[in-house]
């Protein structure tokens, strides 16, 4: 173990001042295209932004984002630990307020570090880093919400979302730029989410298991299936066809703009298989009691973190324009943990339910321990470098951002015209 600490020490003592130089030149770039986001919500995002106040950091906006997702992961354990239920209806609007309200602060930040004059290339580091650790997290509510349980359904929606961020991120780190469709997770993916909430709320979940055809009376297409029946295809479906193509095209032009080599993608996207086969071989095997045993947030909590690093570290390389980073320590533990649970497959005995919860357990406490112990040390070295807070503003330059603030307000109020500036 000290060894590992020793390697995360040196990753660390590796970002030089002239390594972080790119931060201090650091530009935010992002394309839009969602209706939804543009005409809609846009204007709610503005005026909750104005709510908050001057001296909340972004990065703390962010962090309570994360903190209505935890908040309900905890109650899932508390009410419905089978993630079937039924559970009572409030449990699911609060799944659907603390969606709503991550998905809110999590579109807000940014506004409020332009607010306050904050922005800086550890915001973008540490928003997206609570994306990649909120995949798997808000999976948990969604699977508790339609009922699917620890069961291959649950596994499956957990996953799927890992992927559309791994190659976000992919696609960020080579085109600089962040891009959503018309149709996209963040936006139209987590309204249709939080409507499957509300629903199960005033349903009761077991609607998800009904004839799409008691509702929609279209025998033709849906033939005698239900949601449940229907949803590892259309997550499948939304990931292969709706976002991965499009990523793909992106970083394809991004490289031939730049008379870059195609060759060297391939590799990257080796990480993601390796995260998402072990992932299947493990969770699925026949030998795994994980699934049978309600063990799936304990799974999920323990991906998040390795998930968790390893797109930071991509979003990381891409701040300061570093070589693609190929491998995690944190995915050692997932590979060696789908080859423990198969070993009856080369006529090896099999390790044995209480085992594989103990592994799992150790892997969690090791994958959070490197996990925030590497956030913590990169965390220090940017906000040392660059002379700012993570999760406060400092006092010397809070007073006069807000004095700014508040004689730009007057100026417009007097001078609508300003207001387009």
């Amino acid at each position: 173990m000290s060894g590992l600490f020793r390697k995360v020490q040196a990753a660390q003592d590796s970002l030089s001042d002239d390594a972080l130089m790119p931060l201090k030149s650091y530009k935010y770039s992002s394309v839009d295209k969602s209706f939804i986001s543009r005409y809609v919500l846009k204007h709610y995002w503005n005026a909750f932004v104005e709510v908050l106040p001057l001296w909340l950091a972004p990065n703390m906006v962010t962090l309570l984002g994360f903190f209505f997702i935890i908040g309900n992961v905890l109650l899932i354990e508390i009410y419905m630990p089978d993630l079937v239920g039924p559970g009572p209806s409030w449990l699911y609007y609060s799944f659907a307020l603390g969606m709503w309200m991550y998905s809110t602060l999590d579109n807000v930040d940014g506004k409020q570090a332009r607010r306050t004059g904050t922005s800086s290339g550890l915001g973008e580091l540490f928003d997206h880093g609570i994306d990649s650790l909120n995949c798997t997290m808000a999976s948990l509510l969604e699977t508790a919400a339609m009922g699917f349980g620890s069961t291959q359904l649950g596994a499956w929606t957990a996953l799927v979302p890992c992927l559309a961020m791994y190659f976000s991120t992919w696609e960020t780190y080579h085109t600089h730029t962040l891009y959503l469709g018309y149709f996209n997770g963040p936006t139209e993916g987590l309204l249709i989410a939080i409507a499957i909430m509300i629903a199960s709320g005033i349903y009761g979940p077991q609607i998800w298991s009904r004839p799409i055809t008691d509702l929609l009376p279209y025998p033709q297409i849906f033939g005698n299936n239900s949601v449940k029946d229907l949803w590892i295809p259309i997550l499948l479906a939304g990931f292969f066809l709706g976002h991965l193509p499009g990523c793909v095209y992106n970083v394809i032009d991004a490289r031939k703009k730049q008379n870059l080599p195609l060759k060297p993608l391939f590799k990257e996207i080796l990480p993601m298989v390796v995260f998402t086969v072990c992932n299947v071989a493990w969770l699925f095997s026949p030998y795994s009691s994980l699934l049978a045993d309600d063990r799936l947030v304990l799974y999920c909590t323990t991906i998040s973190f390795v998930f968790g690093r390893m797109t930071t570290k991509i979003i990381l390389a891409h701040l300061l324009r570093q070589p693609f980073p190929f491998w995690t320590v944190l995915l050692t533990p997932l590979v060696g943990g789908a080859v423990l649970v198969n070993l009856p497959l080369i006529g090896l005995p099999a390790i044995g339910a209480w085992m594989e919860v103990f592994y799992l357990r150790a892997y969690l406490l090791f994958a959070f321990v490197l996990y925030m112990y590497w956030a913590f040390l990169v965390i220090n070295r940017i906000t040392t470098f660059l002379g700012i807070n993570c999760l406060t503003i400092r006092k010397d330059k809070s007073a006069a951002r807000e004095r700014a603030y508040h004689e730009l307000a007057e100026l417009r109020s007097e001078e609508p015209g300003l207001k387009n500036h």
